[in-house]
């Protein structure tokens, strides 16, 4: 994905967050085309590097934002969004950082691993899966996003579909075990939850937040069960059992993709199950995504 399609969502998100939905409204995509175009004009390669930079910031506190490291990168633009910030008077005085005492201004995206609920918990996702209840399982989305954005989370890193099929592995309790059925099927009704049911009006909420489905591909496929270890499969086998939740998610609208770390055969496994398979691409909506 390229970085105007990157500004275009982010700026959609920020926009929402900032001013609220009326204002939002009468932005066409036309204007916000123009907008961002012109705001890359006046961008150095640094700033726009910056975009790209998501620090983990969670030893910042109330009151102690100008004086951390990551605030003076904030003040120079060369970060774009920061990771598992927690309460609205942190996240508001960062935020005033960006917005104030950066060049352009550009605001924060702030994200964070709302997996299983933020204030309200639910089971965890290998448990709501047990209860084939979708309904259930995109409320407790729905709830997650109202209580995140209330905070000023506008992105989240779920859901994660990883089929995993093998107890050893150390995260299986984040899936929703090991049938590609129910996950797709958890995968959509997640994304709809945080982002809104209607897909051609998604994220213009200020209760709603971008979902990012993870880790494409095949995380929960590595040798022994092992994190992060080498996966070996046939492509047969990886179609048929392991890509649709990932499909799913996809079609549901989702914001994000998160790619994993493994290596399969000659290249990264989050870009080799496509690149070969322009037709599967095609059919997964992600094409724009890996090339």
């Amino acid at each position: 994905m390229n970085m105007k399609k990157i500004f275009k969502r982010t700026s959609l998100l920020l926009a929402t967050a900032l001013i609220g939905v009326t204002v939002q409204a009468q932005k066409s995509p036309q204007d916000m085309d123009r907008f961002i175009d012109a705001l890359m004009r006046r961008m150095t390669v640094e700033e726009k590097i910056g975009q790209l930079n998501l620090p983990v910031t969670g030893e910042i506190t109330t009151g102690q934002a100008k004086s951390s490291d990551v605030a003076k990168k904030i003040e120079q633009g060369l970060v774009g969004g920061l990771f598992n910030l927690k309460g609205v008077a942190k996240i508001r005085d960062v935020q005033k950082l960006a917005v104030e005492n950066s060049r352009l201004g550009i605001p924060l995206l702030f994200g964070m691993d709302v997996v299983h609920g933020y204030e309200t918990i639910f089971p965890i996702p290998l448990g709501l899966s047990c209860t084939w209840d979708m309904a259930a399982i995109g409320q407790s989305a729905r709830i997650a996003a109202i209580e995140a954005s209330a905070d000023g989370i506008s992105w989240t890193f779920s859901p994660m579909v990883d089929i995993s099929r093998d107890p050893r592995w150390g995260r299986v309790s984040e899936g929703s075990g090991e049938d590609p059925f129910l996950g797709g099927a958890i995968a959509r009704a997640m994304v709809l939850g945080y982002q809104g049911k209607d897909l051609n009006d998604q994220l213009k909420r200020n209760d709603e937040i971008m979902a990012c489905v993870k880790h494409f591909a095949l995380y929960g496929a590595g040798e022994a069960g092992r994190d992060y270890n080498t996966v070996d499969m046939s492509r047969n086998r990886m179609f048929n059992e392991y890509m649709y939740p990932y499909e799913a998610a996809v079609h549901a609208g989702v914001g994000s993709v998160m790619a994993l770390f493994q290596r399969s055969g000659r290249c990264a496994r989050h870009r080799q199950p496509l690149a070969d398979d322009r037709r599967a691409a095609q059919t997964m909506g992600l094409q724009r995504v890996l090339w």
